[in-house]
């Protein structure tokens, strides 16, 4: 069994749905998590994983649209069983689409609502971490996953001091930054979690493809490799990380 933990397949993707999941079933992909970069994108994740059975929804807006408002997401929260996290929400100091003080209100605003629901949270922190870590520490109770990691090896070891779960996608596979590599090496099992992040970011060896869910098993069998541990006790390890933290069924 793998779960892929961090999809965007409930908007404007352009390969058939029904294919997309019969590959995933076919790969061992039993869940995946459809998640939400604004109040549009969240409305239509929730809409979509209603009408597929292995399919759960995540609310939030991304700090890149923080700047369009964030009010809905109180809203949404609680109205379906399916919505089983808030994000992906954060900070992004990379780009800068939305300025950092409304970054960072609307970050506050959103970590409330997943405690209020008592839901885990998806953060998107791309070269934000000074700012990110003092507003983290600020809440108690948060669970939750640092999705798309790509920082360093402290970072990492931070978030795992604070019982976060580290999502790794295709980028791990083709990325040359021998200290990057290193980094998903060092990730503990126990907080480990895999994800597509599809439409983007396709692994090896299928880069220049439009990225889905069947390709987590790539991803998968790229770090069992790289570990020395087999595929299935890699799988089982995530899929059990991704079960815990998502209250997946």
């Amino acid at each position: 069994m793998l779960v892929d933990t961090h999809c965007h397949i409930h908007e404007s993707y352009k390969l058939p749905i029904d294919e997309v999941l019969a590959r995933a079933e076919k790969n061992d992909v039993t869940r995946m998590i459809c998640v939400g970069t604004s109040e549009l994108s969240s409305r239509q994740a929730i809409d979509f994983v209603e009408t597929h059975d292995n399919c759960f929804a995540s609310i939030g807006v991304h700090p890149h649209d923080t700047k369009d408002g964030w009010d809905e997401i109180t809203r949404l929260a609680g109205t379906s069983e399916k919505i089983v996290a808030v994000g992906e929400i954060g900070l992004d100091y990379f780009y800068t689409h939305s300025p950092r003080e409304v970054q960072i209100e609307a970050l506050k605003a959103q970590i409330e609502v997943a405690l209020k629901h008592n839901l885990p949270i998806i953060f998107h922190v791309r070269d934000a971490f000074d700012d990110f870590w003092p507003i983290f520490d600020s809440y108690s109770g948060i669970r939750g996953v640092l999705h798309s990691f790509t920082d360093s090896k402290e970072n990492m070891q931070k978030a795992v001091e604070r019982g976060l779960y580290i999502g790794v996608n295709g980028i791990s596979t083709f990325t040359k930054d021998e200290t990057q590599k290193n980094m998903f090496d060092a990730i503990p099992l126990g907080h480990l979690l895999f994800e597509t992040d599809a439409p983007f970011l396709t692994p090896i060896p299928y880069r220049g493809k439009i990225n889905e869910p069947a390709y987590v098993r790539e991803i998968a069998e790229y770090h069992a490799q790289r570990r020395g541990i087999s595929l299935q006790e890699i799988s089982d390890a995530s899929s059990q990380n991704a079960r815990a933290v998502f209250n997946l069924h």
